[in-house]
């Protein structure tokens, strides 16, 4: 028996996420508790799974209020590492008007880029049924072996192993090394959530189905979840293809909305077990995925915020 449904690795940082303007003409800024990785264990914690987190965060406000909104949700922490040295990572998020956000990063170094092999508590992995990771912790050298010795291990255990580069060109010292990394993240995959932008990046393809398919091809991924924004997604397994589409709400910005569709779907695999998943059960997938993606996209922030399933039910309900 498995401790845990899912270990994910990774950023834990905070978002500062635009917040209205003040008296003086200033914009307020909210400091959000946020990170890839972690927002999709705060979604996976919410309907019901046992979820563990590894990483580093600074010795400072913002480090301590991480730990103690990650632990209040209910995520084991016992491999969150706090560095004496280095500051937590911050993320300035501005918000565009359909929604959509670009990122500034406070990271050169951060806490996260910090976490180095010795840092990895291999018990937390080894009783996992699911290792779940992104590209961020592949930045740098020190992250990155700890990422890859994290990954060996998942594999000698025979952990399934979930993939989303969740790519911010802005933090790769170039895209070409960038590609590399992800590369490696793929060919090591069974589940690989990816968005229409970074296939087409990855793979130099317009078209979305042959972009995979050419991921497929290089790869031989069993399971992967392509999102798609305000046009919703699609699934491909071994011998089927999904689509669904996205949720009407009004949204207000986006951010966490892919990790909460990537927590989403990985509790599809939980609940049924990884297989060759027919399109029916793909369709299925998507849509329960979708609206729980939606709902994030009505609210600031993401891991704090993270829709249950009544609420999720009550929206595919609705539609």
């Amino acid at each position: 028996m498995k401790r845990f449904d899912v270990c994910a690795l990774g950023e834990l940082l905070i978002d500062f996420t635009e917040n209205g303007i003040s008296d003086q003409g200033n914009p307020v800024m909210e400091a959000n508790p946020g990170g890839a990785p972690c927002n999709v264990l705060a979604m996976l914690t919410k309907l019901g799974y046992k979820t563990a987190f590894i990483g580093k965060i600074g010795n400072d406000i913002f480090g301590k209020q991480l730990k103690n909104t990650v632990s209040k949700i209910g995520i084991c922490t016992d491999g969150l590492i706090t560095d004496n040295e280095v500051n937590t990572t911050l993320a300035f998020v501005h918000t565009l008007e359909d929604g959509d956000r670009e990122f500034s990063f406070y990271r050169n170094p951060g806490a996260d880029m910090m976490l180095n092999e010795n840092d990895i508590d291999e018990e937390l992995i080894k009783g996992s049924k699911i290792f779940h990771f992104g590209s961020l912790s592949m930045t740098n050298e020190v992250c990155e072996r700890a990422t890859k010795k994290a990954v060996e291990i998942a594999e000698k255990e025979g952990c399934l192993i979930s993939f989303d580069p969740n790519l911010r060109e802005n933090l790769w010292d170039s895209l070409e090394k960038a590609k590399e990394k992800i590369s490696y993240a793929m060919a090591k995959c069974d589940i690989l959530k990816i968005s229409d932008n970074e296939a087409m990046w990855f793979t130099k393809e317009l078209d979305l189905d042959k972009a995979i398919e050419k991921i497929k091809k290089e790869f031989d991924i069993p399971l992967i979840l392509l999102s798609l924004g305000k046009n919703g997604s699609k699934a491909y397994s071994k011998t089927g293809t999904g689509f669904s589409k996205a949720a009407k709400v009004k949204t207000t910005e986006t951010t966490g909305a892919g990790d909460t569709f990537c927590g989403c779907i990985l509790s599809q695999v939980l609940k049924s077990g990884m297989k060759d998943y027919s399109c029916e059960e793909l369709n299925d997938m998507l849509k329960f995925a979708n609206a729980a993606a939606a709902i994030i996209t009505t609210r600031k922030g993401a891991l704090k915020v993270m829709p249950g399933y009544e609420e999720i039910k009550e929206l595919l309900d609705g539609e």
